[in-house]
């Protein structure tokens, strides 16, 4: 007769039990009086036509055990034997013998230090111990599997190990914090996975991706796959100091699947890490910026979300190679002197059945109410801020590409969707907080914690928010009531300046608070001035498309606009293309028009940014006091019927000025005189007019203006330039 109930091998054949681990592996018998310990060992292997237990100490030695449903269930009893290293002799039906560990006699895996922190919300890494981890136990090496699902009545690890067959490998729950684990011993890296889960009322949900997956299967395919934690990355004060506030900033945004493609086979394939290392950091280098910003690399389903409805969050897309790719991509960004910088996206994630979507059969990872928990403008569900487990899978995340891969810092989307409960909202269709209020309180709370975790374990790493609203102190410390990031994108800036440069020049001095307005706010955030790829898509052209004129006047403004941006204080971003002025709307399924550098105007704005890069790195009047109202004054901003800016820029040493001058007319402007700060040469080391940069050559004689002892503008001297059309010109000092 067997020794287990009908009730427990019928729930066992089901895969329906919720505790496997005290019916499977070995337990002890009552002693009746014997002096030696009795074991009852069980294994369910659908598919054996025999099953036996051996013994390190005795290998010949096999103790049968008997079948007791005829469906894989076997059991008996075992004399003295060692828990940790007995393993299964197993014949299948098929014939082939093999010997196999039992997944059933390993220890629990979660500590208990582990599984408390989870639980309260203060578990720093917790992708060290949840998801899909290596690990040797008692000697033996394999993988060991941990998911978060509090409400599942049965979790099984499934995969091509076990024929996607949830009752081969159900898990052991750790009821204390909501986590079902298993170590399967023998599982190598690079095996393929999902979790069958099965709810509280019975019914199983589509196979789920592991959350915290360290790798995925190529999409459309939606596995995880089992890999290596990488190692920390130890801290650089060189790329601290790199990322300081008063350091030169300068950012190129990629969209890795159309920077460049290569013709292969018919169709434009992706290029791999390696060769997005060997062509794109180069490229980036030599062109003078400072750092890489990635478009969102973590796994997503759908190529048109671009990134921004990422699935496997700790998972970079399969779609450029395996993580070991990324990690040597990265270290040759910092071998070549650039700074790495992800698009991160804890704001939302997409309803697909394979990911965090109701993952136990329950509102896990999102808010339950569709007022707080849906987007409606991107079919995305919202993170369940207030949650402290969700907390963990997000704070955790934003650590994982921080010190496992070495990324300098953290681009954070679309902030405002976080704050405002009422983001795209109308009335009634959102849910006010406690006070009232609209404020998401539990998201401000979270971006707090996120900033205060990133500047104490990470010190050298900075985050950026994308945050398009008014909200004050979003680049202030949170003991100031900050939310603490260390920059903010200047949405306000981009809007109004591109407004201003879309219009005839005719007009522009009916306008000429559209670019000096943001003067007005500058110093009220650590702003980075972005022109990203938001403003060369969905109809809106590409930014050598918004100029207004003829060819030849598109491409002086944009050169113009590209100085006046260098010059203006903020740290500042190009979305790729706009580099050698592309001009066809961005297309996320083709590369770039590389080619247009064949024509000498797209060539000469490449050129153009280039020197921009290069001044701006090495004239630390231009980024050393980008957030100190010290470093800028404004010579000229009135002069709208010329539509003329002029100002200056200062670094921490007085010795370092630069003189800034934009002409937003067609007309030139011939003894100028301009009011300066101080005695001495004015050298021209911008002129977006040069005929390097595809330009008309206007400008001041030998490039050098001498001050005159003539007080002008509110300045002690004075300066006669020659102002060229259409055109921004910096001006260096020297005595």
């Amino acid at each position: 007769m067997p020794l287990l109930s009908a009730f427990d091998i019928e729930r066992i054949l089901s895969a329906s039990h919720d505790d496997p681990f005290s019916v499977l592996g070995p337990h002890e018998m009552p002693s009746n009086g014997r002096a030696d310990p009795r074991w009852c060992v069980r294994a369910f292997l659908p598919g054996a036509r025999k099953v036996g237990v051996t013994l390190p100490t005795r290998p010949d030695h096999v103790t049968a055990l008997s079948c007791t449903d005829g469906e894989g269930l076997f059991e008996g009893v075992v004399g003295d034997l060692p828990r940790s290293a007995y393993r299964l002799q197993v014949t299948w039906q098929d014939g082939r013998d093999s010997v196999i560990d039992d997944p059933y006699r390993f220890p629990p895996l979660l500590g208990d230090v582990d599984a408390w922190l989870f639980g309260e919300g203060s578990h720093l890494r917790p992708y060290e111990v949840l998801g899909a981890t290596r690990h040797v136990l008692d000697g033996i090496e394999g993988t060991g599997f941990a998911v978060w699902a509090p409400n599942a009545s049965r979790v099984s690890v499934v995969g091509d190990f076990n024929m996607w067959d949830g009752r081969r490998h159900p898990m052991r729950l750790r009821r204390e914090c909501g986590v079902w684990e298993i170590f399967l011993p023998g599982l190598a890296a690079g095996t393929r996975y999902k979790y069958e889960i099965r709810t509280r009322d019975g019914v199983l949900l589509p196979l789920k991706a592991d959350p915290y997956a360290l790798q995925s299967e190529l999409r459309p395919a939606t596995a995880s796959v089992v890999a290596r934690l990488p190692a920390v990355v130890p801290p650089s004060p060189a790329r601290q100091s790199a990322n300081a506030l008063d350091a030169p900033i300068s950012i190129y945004e990629v969209h890795l699947g159309s920077w460049r493609r290569v013709d292969e086979g018919g169709f434009q394939r992706w290029l791999s890490w390696q060769e997005l290392a060997d062509t794109l950091v180069p490229y980036a280098r030599d062109m003078g910026y400072t750092h890489l910003e990635l478009m969102p690399i973590a796994e997503h389903p759908f190529d048109g979300s671009w990134g921004y409805q990422p699935i496997g969050l700790y998972s970079p897309t399969a779609r450029f190679g395996d993580p070991q790719g990324f990690r040597r991509f990265v270290e040759r960004c910092h071998a070549e002197g650039l700074g790495l910088l992800l698009d991160w996206v804890p704001a939302h994630f997409p309803t697909d059945a394979h990911g965090l979507r109701e993952f136990d059969g329950t509102h896990l990872y999102e808010y339950a109410d569709p007022r707080e928990g849906f987007h409606n403008d991107w079919n995305t569900l919202i993170y369940n801020f207030g949650r402290t487990e969700v907390g963990n899978f997000l704070v955790g995340n934003a650590l994982y590409w921080l010190e496992r891969f070495g990324v300098d810092g953290l681009r954070v989307d679309a902030v405002a969707s976080m704050l405002y409960r009422d983001y795209s909202r109308k009335p009634g269709e959102w849910i006010p907080n406690v006070h009232g209020g609209r404020e998401n309180l539990e998201a401000i709370a979270f971006l707090k914690r996120l900033n205060e975790v990133v500047g104490a374990e990470r010190p050298q790493a900075i985050t950026l928010a994308e945050e398009s609203t008014s909200f004050p102190g979003v680049s202030r410390p949170t003991y100031a009531g900050g939310l603490g990031f260390h920059f903010k994108w200047n949405m306000g800036w981009m809007h109004d300046t591109l407004l201003y440069m879309a219009r005839d020049p005719i007009h522009r001095k009916h306008h000429h608070d559209e670019m000096t307005f943001g003067m007005v706010y500058a110093y009220t955030e650590n702003f980075v001035l972005p022109l990203s790829h938001d403003e060369v898509v969905h109809g809106k052209g590409s930014l050598i498309g918004k100029m207004p004129g003829d060819r030849w006047q598109k491409f002086a403004n944009l050169r113009a606009y590209y100085g006046f941006m260098y010059g203006h204080p903020g740290k500042k971003l190009l979305f790729m293309g706009g580099e050698f002025a592309q001009e066809g709307e961005w297309n996320h399924d083709r590369s770039l028009d590389w080619h247009l550098l064949g024509d000498r105007h797209h060539e000469g704005v490449q050129r153009l940014v280039r020197d921009l890069n290069y001044f701006y790195r090495e004239t630390p009047a231009l980024h050393q006091r980008d957030f100190d109202r010290g470093g800028f004054e404004w010579i000229e901003h009135n002069d709208a019927e010329r539509s003329l800016l002029a100002f200056i820029r200062r670094g921490h040493d007085d010795a370092t000025l630069v003189v800034v001058v934009c002409n937003f007319t067609p007309t030139v402007h011939t003894s100028y005189r301009l009011g300066v700060p101080r005695a001495g040469d004015y050298h021209e080391r911008i002129n977006t007019d040069s005929s390097h940069y595809g330009g008309s050559n206007t400008g001041t004689q030998h490039g050098v203006a001498r001050s005159q002892p003539v007080a002008w503008q509110g300045q002690p001297h004075s300066v006669l330039l020659t102002v060229p059309p259409l055109a921004t010109v910096m001006l260096e000092w020297r005595a």
